[in-house]
């Protein structure tokens, strides 16, 4: 997964993975991170979701990171807010009214940049990356978030072999081999999802689950 492959997705419009609605996961889940009220939300390789407005409208301020500058300008132009754009580090920072996007390489994140993170919400991040760089992330993201922050991590299991990612498939005991070293891992919800799926049905799957999680950060 190279940054031109993502850049050239939203440059021919090629973002069937964008979510028009909020994620049902995300309401109906939300409440068992213990997110605490005014806390500030991560979300990473967000595009233009408007998950992160949800956030916003709970009560929390909510930060998310993604490459796509294209992305980033459309969420801010789709849904009515000028954001002030300024420099960050590797970043360009968009920021309105309680919420901000790095707009830059995930893997450019240094501490300073998400210092005061309490919780992460990651439904396209860890799924939008091939086996070779999900280890990569998953250590980025304890290097430079604060140690106790819980996180809501939404993933999909079909057959690899079926269908090219992304989405990839990323099995239960992936997810736990990523994160129990710093996290009690919980599976709340399993959902065979292929017969709403015509898309991925179209794309060759004879199955379809998608899994949502709570990882609880272990004391330390």
């Amino acid at each position: 997964m190279e940054r031109d492959f993502w850049h050239e997705r939203w440059q021919r419009n090629e973002i069937g993975f964008h979510q028009q609605e909020i994620n049902a996961h995300l309401q109906d889940f939300w409440e068992q991170v213990a997110a605490p009220a005014g806390g500030l939300v991560f979300v990473p390789l967000c595009g233009k979701s408007r998950d992160l407005l949800w956030l916003r409208a709970r009560g929390h301020k909510v930060l998310g990171v993604e490459l796509s500058p294209i992305a980033v300008r459309d969420f801010f132009a789709e849904n009515a807010l000028t954001p002030q754009i300024t420099r960050q580090g590797a970043f360009e920072r968009y920021e309105t009214d309680g919420l901000a996007i790095l707009c830059g390489d995930f893997f450019d994140l240094t501490p300073e940049l998400v210092q005061g993170v309490t919780n992460v919400y990651d439904r396209a991040a860890l799924i939008a990356l091939p086996p070779e760089l999900r280890g990569r992330y998953a250590g980025h993201s304890a290097a430079v978030l604060p140690a106790a922050v819980g996180m809501l991590l939404v993933t999909m299991e079909y057959p690899q072999s079926e269908m090219n990612g992304p989405p990839f498939a990323v099995r239960e005991a992936e997810v736990r081999q990523l994160y129990e070293e710093r996290y009690t891992v919980t599976c709340l919800l399993g959902k065979d999802i292929l017969a709403e799926s015509p898309r991925f049905r179209e794309r060759g799957l004879s199955a379809l689950t998608e899994k949502v999680y709570r990882l609880a950060p272990r004391a330390v």
